[in-house]
Order: C-alpha cells, then sequence, then structure tokens
C-alpha cells in the first residue's frame, strides 16, 4: 500500500446523510486541520481532492449548481 493511501486510510471519513448506506455511496470526505478531503468511495485507490476549510463551502456550493459570483466579478472569477 502507498504512502498516500496508508495516510488517508487513518483518517475518519465519513459519507452525507443522503447516501443509501448500500455500498454505492458516491464520495465520502474527511478533515484534517489544514484541510477537507473528499473521495471516490468506491474506488478508494484513486488519489484524493483536497481543499482548505475555507473553500470548502465554495466546492459544496457549487457542486450542488447554487455557487454564482459576485455581482463585482465576471463569471470566469466565481470559483
Amino acid at each position: 500500500m502507498s504512502t498516500h493511501l496508508s495516510a488517508a486510510a487513518e483518517l475518519n471519513w465519513s459519507t452525507g446523510s443522503h447516501s443509501a448506506g448500500d455500498g454505492g455511496e458516491c464520495v465520502e470526505v474527511a478533515t484534517t486541520v489544514s484541510a477537507v478531503l473528499v473521495r471516490d468511495s468506491k474506488d478508494l485507490s484513486r488519489p484524493h481532492l483536497a481543499v482548505t476549510p475555507a473553500r470548502w463551502p465554495h466546492l459544496v456550493r457549487y457542486a450542488a449548481g447554487t455557487l454564482r459570483p459576485p455581482a463585482s466579478q465576471g463569471a470566469r472569477d466565481h470559483v
């Protein structure tokens, strides 16, 4: 097992409350002091995505399709 997989396995990963719990969840999330990590629960060998805690709400809103740029910014600068 690679160092990446070993370290990721030691984290407390959780699924969303809307996941069915039958093993078909799409993503799992874990937090550290400096990052929020997201991984594909169906393929744990793939790398995880890491974002800062400050950017986590933006990623969630983007994924939900509700992130809109502030009026002072152009559409290209909203992520």
